[in-house]
């Protein structure tokens, strides 16, 4: 595979003539640069205007690779040809590079332009370019490939230096100016009026260049192509190998994209979350592009509303920003009806509002950005927790919930700089066992968790947070606006018909089973789990009748007997001739149901085992079985609501 690199456009906030007399200063050593061993000139000429000076080079670079490795090589350093074409008139200095050790095993090739800034013309711009390719190298082609490219990148970036350094050097001796070239016949007609000035090559030194009086503040270079200053300021400090990648994606982005390209601070989340590959940043860049189009995401902070009735149940907002002046987010899960806001307004209008959050904080982040004067790319997330209980891990919920984590680490990856999880109770380590499987280790690595009362005082909140934007319902003194959530009334739910259009009810039923269950006739479910430590959970909505919720667990599964002819079918799986105690035990108490409620059931599996779940009623009933047989039985001395 060939490996490319490609540099962002670098500024010498000098003149062209005076940037190729602290360049000509590097041959044929240079002392700063201790890879690079030495240099011969190989042929050179000029043009009979002397405008155009041809230079070929050999060069010698130590070769920095373990012993081994060289020994095998038979190298100690590498041979080079640089061939450099100065035109003095056009003000342009190109380079092209090539390898003579190992050409016919290892191919490189090096591109490098100094010109004239477009916009301020005593300043010079700097571009550089190369590849390399590895054909076969003794069945160490993988390793070379990571020591050159990471030799290349170190010495990129200390090239800048060298250049920064000799032009630093010049000035301090007095060489702050060189003329410009000018032809040969106008200089002999000058001669007379010039005699003290000689030719460019003298470096005699004059006046104080005008590049000294411009503004401090660089100017935009081509309108395609990014500036080392502006990736600095705008961006934040970027390694040489980030920023060719940057440049590379943002140019492939240029040529193949049809209509407006992201901003460079999205682009760059992307390679942050591939940790700077280039083909898996593109491709997962390509894919959110798609989507945002299909979705028409780009125009949603524009068109989103949110429904009167999540302004009031929601309860997340913006609350100023945390101690490093990210935007902050505040939502308190403990405090929202999460299972009501899907049954009021359904998961599609959620998801929509949780993107808009989404496109929210990166606008909020540009603003800060603007503010504070340096990069902020990401936003922080505070999370209270207070109130978090069973009825959130209502089944539905919780899949609705893995899908929008789903979406948004897809779409808006390295968004999130901080998460602080405060006051998390004891049922929070079965959510975050169900949901930690679909977050990014990288964005796993931003969560920081506090229990009870830990998040005050030091370590906790005032690490994070300035004391005058702590909430108040969190000991802080800052008056928070975000709504407090609570249940959504029944009566605001959606109808069946209401359900449809809004395509929800078609995943409801993808997630239950209905049964009607009689007396005598048990409805049972039996799953086999196969991993220790695991969670297992069971929604249920009881239409009619109280219900008798058991959990059992055997070593292994039982082969219902043989059905009677004209014998109603029933759930039943445990064996009849089964005793408790001796094939199977009682995992939990039975738990008692009643009519109309909603019930949320979990179990924390230590040891691998056939689990059955007995569900015994005299009622119909509606309920999702997913993970255990459920029998349902009546309970003594009610009603029989079916008549049986």
């Amino acid at each position: 595979m060939v490996q490319k690199y490609q540099s962002p456009i670098r500024v010498y906030k000098h003149p062209f003539e005076l940037v190729m007399v602290a360049y000509e200063k590097r041959f044929p050593t240079c002392p700063q640069i201790p890879v690079f061993l030495g240099s011969e000139v190989l042929r050179e000429s000029r043009s009979a205007d002397g405008a155009v000076h041809v230079v070929e080079r050999s060069c010698r670079l130590r070769v920095e690779a373990p012993r081994l490795l060289c020994k095998i090589a038979g190298v100690e350093h590498v041979v080079f040809v640089q061939r450099n074409v100065l035109n003095w008139k056009e003000r342009t200095l190109f380079i092209e590079a090539h390898n003579e050790t190992f050409a016919s095993r290892v191919v490189v090739k090096e591109n490098c332009s100094y010109r004239v800034h477009p916009e301020n013309e005593d300043w010079t711009c700097f571009e550089q370019s190369a590849s390399l390719d590895i054909r076969s190298f003794f069945g160490f082609e993988s390793a070379l490939e990571k020591i050159a490219m990471r030799q290349y990148t170190a010495n990129v970036k200390r090239g800048k230096e060298v250049i920064e350094h000799y032009l630093n050097e010049l000035i301090s001796q007095g060489t702050s100016h060189i003329p410009r070239w000018t032809p040969a016949l106008a200089r002999e007609e000058d001669a007379p009026s010039q005699a003290g000035q000689r030719e460019p090559d003298s470096l005699e030194v004059c006046g104080p260049s005008s590049a000294q009086d411009l503004a401090p503040e660089s100017v935009s270079t081509d309108g395609d192509k990014l500036d080392a200053d502006y990736i600095e300021r705008c961006l934040g400090h970027l390694t040489p190998r980030q920023e060719s990648c940057l440049v590379q994606l943002r140019r492939w982005l240029q040529e193949t994209h049809k209509g407006k390209i992201p901003k460079d601070e999205h682009i760059l989340r992307f390679l942050r979350a591939r940790d700077f590959h280039l083909d898996r940043a593109r491709e997962m860049l390509c894919q959110s592009l798609s989507w945002r189009k299909q979705h028409q995401v780009d125009l949603l902070l524009e068109t989103w509303r949110p429904p009167a009735l999540l302004e009031e149940f929601y309860a997340g907002g913006w609350h100023y920003q945390d101690i490093d002046g990210r935007p902050l987010y505040i939502l308190r899960l403990g405090h929202m009806d999460t299972k009501g806001l899907m049954k009021a307004v359904g998961e599609e209008v959620l998801l929509r509002h949780i993107l808009s959050v989404n496109e929210e904080g990166q606008k909020r982040c540009e603003g800060n950005t603007k503010q504070f004067g340096r990069p902020i790319s990401s936003w922080t997330c505070l999370v209270d927790l207070e109130g978090l209980s069973l009825r959130h891990l209502w089944r539905p919920g919780v899949k609705a919930l893995l899908r929008m984590i789903e979406v948004v680490e897809g779409n808006y990856p390295e968004t999130l700089g901080r998460l602080l999880i405060v006051r998390a109770p004891r049922v929070f380590p079965v959510l975050w066992t169900l949901i930690s499987p679909f977050i990014n280790e990288n964005t796993r690595q931003k969560f920081l968790i506090y229990s009870g009362s830990n998040y005050q005082g030091p370590g906790g909140l005032v690490d994070y947070l300035d004391k005058d934007v702590i909430p108040d319902f969190l000991g802080g003194e800052c008056l928070c606006n975000v709504p407090e959530g609570g249940l959504v009334p029944k009566s605001l739910y959606l109808t069946e018909e209401d359900q449809e259009n809004e395509d929800q009810l078609w995943q409801w039923r993808e997630t239950y089973h209905s049964a009607s269950v009689l007396r005598g006739a048990p409805h049972e479910v039996t799953v086999e789990i196969l991993e220790r430590e695991s969670v297992i959970t069971w929604d249920f909505d009881i239409l009619r009748g109280d219900v008798v919720f058991s959990l059992y667990h055997a070593k292994q599964a039982s082969m219902p007997g043989p059905r009677e002819p004209g014998a109603r079918a029933s759930g039943q799986l445990m064996d009849r001739g089964w005793a408790l105690g001796a094939n199977f035990s009682c995992v939990e108490a039975p738990l008692i149901c009643r009519e109309g409620e909603s019930i949320q059931v979990f179990s924390w599996v230590i040891y691998s085992f056939i689990t059955i779940t007995q569900d015994r009623v005299s009622a119909a009933c509606q309920g999702s079985g997913g993970t255990a047989v459920h029998r349902l039985d009546p309970v003594p001395g009610l009603r029989d609501p079916a008549g049986q």
